[in-house]
């Protein structure tokens, strides 16, 4: 017989391959307003069809990715970004300074998650050369270039975030939606090449990505805590470290008040700042980390931990049920007709705590710390509902709110008095002059590095703050480790430190992901 292949054993061999060039991941849930960097895609970890000016590396440092260098004016107005020029978007026309001058201009346009009111002007000065023009120095700038994915002029349109061309690893090539997400590898793409030259991304709740992954249907898949310590038959436990952390968004301004869309503002019981404060000292953060999480993750104190704008100086010390009880009685909190509630001046220290019904962690870390708090005297409703409902009750109530960004933008976000009742971040409507002028100055510093003491003064100053120490506007609970069952055999590279948003950061390494047998 002659040596060498058969058909069928060819065949054999290149389904095999081609098995092998795909995944299948059930990693996180659907974009719901799609894949449009210019309103917001991308903001948590890699644009994946985009790619940015900027990146940053698996230690955070700031590199270059379509941009080949950038310079700031003295003044901090002027930022001068050089493009590479042999980048291509997947449809094979070049990426020019034109389609960057057109993507911060629709960005700028759009009011969406990027704020981009600081930019006066953005201009093509040629085909390699963007030119930015800043109405203040802003030392954040330079993050707003590492999270805008640069979209095409010549193919951007009404139905570009379902339909998106981009100049990043992969390129869309079926959405349907609800179900799943086809990707390919871009052929055109500037960068290293990635081994997986087809994606597909199945849009499961946590429970059935678990399923997937138990019947064998899924090479990654997301999983929370409460079924880290189930184990399946080829596939291992990967934990990555995050700042994706969940927090106690208080309101802190009386009630009476509505905002213009009609919804109440403002809580009586959490508008005393001895509640709040009473809180943050009585939980037990570790017990929330062991109990809820299974161990995989931090006890969160801030909104920044470990960040290098954090101040460690502004941590309070938990699980104190005596200091938090100190606080209540010296700010008149009595239980004078013993039911177990405190009141002051006939109102019940009892308020609603919601969370977004369907979120198995959230929903545990509710229910626990209300336990933790109820030795008080302190009386938390815990209610899972609708995110419609909660958009309505917000203001009014505390809500179990997850955050956690690469950047020191989200600390203005959700503290500075400005986003006031905008969209979900300062919900509780607060306030603080002296840490509203730390901000600004931490804004206007003449770099990342300048701004970082007034970031963290903003935390604590010795004397006032936006932290627990401070004014504790917030309670913030835990940092969560993002958990993956992973294929055995398959490698995901080192994953950087996780933002907010359990499942498509993961991808940010994409390139580096491989078999190693």
């Amino acid at each position: 017989m002659a040596a060498g292949c058969t058909p069928k054993t060819q065949h054999n061999a290149e389904s095999a391959q081609a098995a092998r060039d795909q995944l299948i991941l059930a990693v996180g849930s659907e974009s719901e307003t799609g894949f449009d960097p210019t309103t917001g895609w991308g903001r948590y970890g890699s644009p994946l069809f985009q790619s940015t000016l900027l990146k940053q590396d698996n230690e955070m440092n700031i590199i270059h990715d379509l941009a080949t260098g950038y310079d700031v004016s003295a003044d901090g107005f002027i930022w001068t970004v050089k493009l590479r020029t042999d980048a291509k978007f997947s449809d094979g026309q070049p990426v020019t300074a034109a389609d960057v001058q057109f993507t911060y201009e629709t960005s700028a346009k759009s009011n969406s998650v990027l704020d981009l009111t600081v930019m006066k002007s953005v201009e093509a000065v040629d085909n390699a050369t963007v030119k930015f023009t800043l109405k203040e120095p802003q030392s954040t700038f330079v993050y707003l270039l590492a999270r805008t994915g640069i979209v095409p002029k010549h193919a951007y349109g009404k139905d570009y975030a379902g339909k998106p061309i981009g100049s990043g690893p992969y390129k869309l090539v079926q959405w349907d939606k609800g179900q799943q997400l086809i990707v390919e590898a871009n052929p055109e793409y500037y960068g290293k090449k990635p081994v997986f030259k087809r994606l597909t991304f199945l849009f499961l709740s946590e429970d059935a990505a678990f399923a997937a992954a138990k019947a064998g249907q899924v090479d990654v898949s997301y999983i929370p805590a409460s079924f880290s310590k189930q184990q399946v038959a080829g596939m291992r436990l990967e934990a990555v470290h995050s700042i994706d952390n969940r927090g106690i968004a208080f309101p802190v301004v009386k009630s009476g008040a509505r905002n213009k869309d009609g919804s109440p503002v403002g809580n009586d019981v959490t508008a005393d700042i001895a509640i709040r404060k009473a809180i943050n000292t009585a939980i037990d953060r570790k017990a929330l980390v062991n109990g809820v999480l299974e161990g995989y993750g931090t006890p969160a104190y801030t909104v920044n931990d470990g960040m290098p704008w954090w101040n460690p100086q502004s941590v309070v010390p938990d699980n104190d049920l005596k200091a938090a009880q100190q606080l209540l009685g010296d700010a008149g909190w009595k239980d004078a007709d013993g039911d177990g509630i405190l009141e002051k001046a006939g109102l019940k220290a009892e308020f609603n705590l919601l969370y977004f019904a369907g979120d198995i962690t959230r929903q545990s870390l509710a229910i626990a710390a209300a336990d933790m708090i109820k030795p008080l005297g302190i009386k938390m409703n815990v209610n899972g509902v609708s995110r419609d409902e909660i958009k309505k009750q917000m203001h009014a109530n505390a809500v179990l709110f997850g955050w956690g960004s690469q950047d020191p933008l989200e600390m203005i976000s959700i503290y500075s008095s400005k986003y006031r009742g905008i969209d979900y971040y300062n919900t509780g409507y607060y306030s603080n002059p002296v840490v509203d002028g730390y901000l600004e100055q931490g804004l206007r510093a003449a770099s990342p590095e300048a701004a970082l003491e007034f970031w963290k003064k903003a935390q604590w100053d010795g004397q006032t703050g936006l932290s627990a120490k401070g004014d504790a506007p917030w309670a913030w609970l835990v940092n969560i480790d993002h958990l993956y069952l992973v294929k055995d055999g398959l490698d995901i590279g080192k994953q950087r430190l996780h933002p907010h948003g359990h499942g498509w950061p993961v991808t940010d390494n994409i390139e580096e992901w491989t078999w190693s047998k």
